[in-house]
């Protein structure tokens, strides 16, 4: 029998490795995984390439991860906030390496990797700093930069609910990445405010299969609330 909910955040990310990719979903605080973050930095794994839109927001998830110094590089469309403080502090510092990559960008790299494309041709940032080294080419007249997919070791994924099968549906602007970020991990582990029995969610409403997610855990709505305030 499939059953991919597991009892606590600890076991979902016990075997993170040092040195993993985590592929993370949120656009600012829209979607953020707080409770999966906070596991994550309980769970000790360091030296982490994380890809995130932003790169935190205040005190918790993204940014407690790295103030609490757990990554070595950053991939991201927004480094610059006024409440991004850890991470312009540790950037300037030269405690973080940041990788910036426009934000469709990241989206359809992301996408590439779980659609199995080896690479692709986007016009978005020639004759930019961004694509100094990347090879280019000329397509029909107009200028395109060859972009590479990003793979992910780990993705940490807020969603509304879920199924034993690891089927998904989210919560309004909290979607965002967490559709293309499961698809390209080999384990997607996903944070859900209610776990409920096979065929209660409208196949229409699914937008996550659960053949992209491999862990799915309940987290207390009381605890996310009390973190937004």
């Amino acid at each position: 029998m499939i059953n991919k909910i597991v009892n606590s955040i600890a076991e979902s990310l016990a075997d993170v490795k040092d040195g993993s990719t985590v592929l993370i979903g949120g656009f600012g605080g829209a979607g953020m995984p707080n409770e999966l973050i906070d596991g994550l930095i309980a769970q000790g794994a360091r030296e982490l390439t994380v890809v995130n839109n932003n790169a935190g927001n205040g005190e918790v998830g993204l940014a407690a991860l790295l103030r609490e110094g757990r990554v070595r590089k950053l991939i991201c469309s927004f480094p610059r906030q006024a409440d991004a403080h850890h991470f312009e502090s540790l950037y300037r510092a030269g405690k973080v390496e940041l990788e910036l990559v426009p934000q469709g960008n990241l989206a359809e790299r992301m996408r590439a990797a779980g659609a199995g494309i080896g690479a692709f041709f986007c016009p978005t940032a020639y004759g930019t700093d961004l694509a100094k080294g990347k090879e280019t080419r000329e397509i029909n007249g107009k200028h395109y930069v060859l972009e590479y997919p990003i793979h992910g070791d780990v993705a940490l994924i807020k969603a509304e609910k879920g199924d034993r099968w690891g089927n998904l549906v989210y919560h309004k602007a909290a979607r965002n990445f967490g559709p293309v970020i499961a698809a390209a991990a080999k384990c997607a582990v996903a944070q859900v405010y209610e776990t409920v029995d096979l065929g209660n969610l409208d196949p229409e409403n699914i937008v996550t299969p659960g053949i992209f997610v491999q862990r799915v855990v309940k987290v207390a709505r009381e605890q996310a609330l009390k973190e937004a305030a």
